[in-house]
């Protein structure tokens, strides 16, 4: 283990701490210091060049910004934060990161071992707060065991089904004296995840391929967090089957291949749904069957034998009744299933049924000459990155519109909050892929509402001089909010219009950040090479129409096959 150089004083727990954060290769590091964390952050000070330390101006912005890296790394992200509101703030981020499956390592300050739970300043029981929001959670009680709970904590973050994994650390263990050897050897009998298939299953599977008629595969993250694209291009590509995509499995496959049909799901294509509605064999490589994408579980898949691939065996059945369970990395399933002999089926009718719902049911939106609309801006962005850029958005109908218009057709290019849905995620997510991806355009589509949540993380982009581009698709409203209440509430618009808002572009500069107002088309159509040749930071105010909406729709309590605002 590396050490941390100390002068004449003694190595501590913090050292410590430093060392085993070098020896796991940590390059970057989000946090904010505080009373319980300040022995860290000397250690941090005295190690400052072994890694990077982002200052974010927000606890939450440290974990949004972590997740960020994590998702187009496929690293852990690293967090530190102090005791009581320090840690209370990440919790957002850390039920985020759980039910999105990204690896985190959130280290969190805690009082001295003496006085917990006697309600002592800045103290609040991490324990027992992210337990249910956490893949696994430690509170260090001997300062021997540190190196190694470092140790596990990496490992179990980034095996397996990725996630969160919380280390509080008493104040008195991170302040006190150490000596020089540690053990950091483990053992974790009760957590082995099955990586590899069960060959039983994958022959099953290529059995029920061989017979279908009407077979489409639904692509989900798993396919991303397994490094699977290429496995599971083969794999389609072979066979000619359709693949339908979740939300955050977008860029899994590639956006515009032929097979491809586009997301599936609440505001899926009208091609990936019916093809769900109506498949004989539905293959599930990664993806949650979550109720967003189902809609009402009695119209799912009705006629459909389901087979599930997932490194997670919680996840199999947990919604949907399936009839091939594969418990499996998804790259080791699908480079089983391509070295299997699988006889492909007899499904051109289908697939041309398919294709022609393509072309017949495309997504659409209404194109005024002049102002702008929310579909045709993501479209341009699009068009002006070559649908190369790092996207990352918060959540509503800048998140959906981004996920229908901006065609990934590359791996992780697209950086969301999915199951959670945090408002805020957007911005201080694009910092940490900044981070992540230094060499690659990272743009923010971020709302004009969610973005309020998190903007002081501008400094960030201000003092690392990081070029993300921050585009507010500005409708003056919680767009998601004010669709379903014109929708759903007779157009009751209870505190969802926004009708007071900042000069976003002024907001802009007093951080010294470059900053546009946007109002017409050809003033975005003038604007983007600018913006995208300035190798900095640029934030633009893109005021679109208030009044579209998001289109197709399953209403809640529908089935998949009931979608609102298709048209041929």
């Amino acid at each position: 283990m590396p050490e941390i150089k100390t002068g004449t004083e003694p190595k501590t727990g913090a050292d410590l701490l430093v060392e085993s954060l070098i020896s796991e290769k940590v390059e970057t590091i989000f946090g904010y210091p505080g009373g319980a964390v300040l022995p860290i952050y000397d250690a941090i000070y005295k190690a400052k060049d072994s890694f990077t330390h982002i200052l974010t101006r927000h606890e939450q912005g440290a974990i949004h910004a972590a997740e960020g890296y994590a998702r187009v790394s496929g690293k852990p992200g690293v967090v530190i934060a102090t005791s009581g509101p320090g840690a209370t703030n990440l919790v957002t981020g850390i039920a985020d990161a759980m039910i999105d499956s990204l690896p985190l390592v959130v280290f969190t300050g805690q009082v001295a071992r003496g006085v917990i739970g006697t309600d002592a300043f800045q103290e609040a029981d991490v324990m027992g707060i992210t337990t249910p929001i956490t893949k696994h959670n430690y509170q260090v009680q001997d300062i021997a065991d540190l190196p190694r709970i470092v140790k596990e904590a990496f490992h179990i973050a980034s095996t397996g089904r990725p996630g969160p994994v919380v280390v509080d650390i008493p104040k008195d263990i991170s302040a006190n004296p150490c000596g020089d050897n540690y053990d950091t050897d483990f053992h974790l009998p009760g957590y082995q995840p099955t990586v590899k298939p069960n060959p039983l299953q994958i022959k099953k599977l290529a059995d029920a391929l061989g017979k279908s008629k009407k077979p489409v595969i639904l692509a989900g993250a798993g396919v991303l967090f397994g490094n699977a694209s290429e496995e599971l291009k083969r794999f389609a590509e072979t066979h000619d089957l359709a693949v339908a995509t979740t939300l955050l499995g977008l860029g899994g496959f590639p956006g515009n291949h032929s097979l491809s049909l586009g997301m599936a799901g609440m505001h899926g294509t009208y091609a990936a749904n019916m093809a769900l509605y109506e498949c004989d064999l539905l293959i599930n490589i990664g993806a949650r069957f979550d109720d967003r994408l189902t809609g009402n579980l009695d119209h799912f898949a009705p006629s459909a034998t389901v087979a599930h691939i997932d490194i997670d065996p919680a996840e199999i059945g947990k919604n949907v009744a399936t009839h091939i369970p594969v418990v499996s990395d998804s790259k080791a399933a699908l480079e089983a299933l391509n070295s299997q002999h699988c006889e492909s089926p007899d499904n051109n009718e289908w697939q041309e049924l398919l294709a022609s719902r393509k072309v017949e049911f495309p997504l659409w939106y209404n194109n005024p000459d002049k102002e702008m609309v929310p579909q045709w801006l993501i479209e341009s962005l699009h068009n002006a990155t070559d649908g190369d850029a790092i996207i990352t958005t918060d959540v509503g109908q800048h998140q959906m519109w981004a996920a229908q218009y901006y065609a990934f057709d590359k791996p992780n290019k697209w950086v969301t909050s999915g199951g959670l849905g945090t408002m805020g995620f957007g911005f201080p997510a694009a910092i940490g892929a900044q981070l992540a991806k230094p060499g690659e355009q990272v743009v923010a589509v971020v709302g004009d509402g969610g973005f309020q949540m998190t903007l002081q993380e501008l400094s960030v982009l201000q003092e690392r001089g990081l070029p993300v581009k921050v585009v507010i698709v500005n409708n003056a409203a919680l767009g998601m909010v004010r669709q379903w209440q014109e929708t759903f509430y007779q157009e009751r618009y209870s505190e969802s219009l926004l009708h007071v808002q900042p000069d976003f572009v002024k907001l802009a500069e007093s951080y010294s950040i470059r900053g546009y107002k946007v109002e017409t088309q050809k003033e975005l159509i003038d604007l983007l090479p600018e913006v995208f040749a300035y190798d900095g930071p640029v934030l633009m105010d893109c005021r679109v129409l208030q009044q579209e909406n998001v289109y197709p729709m399953i209403a809640p309590g529908k089935g998949i096959q009931e979608m609102i605002g298709v048209k041929p």
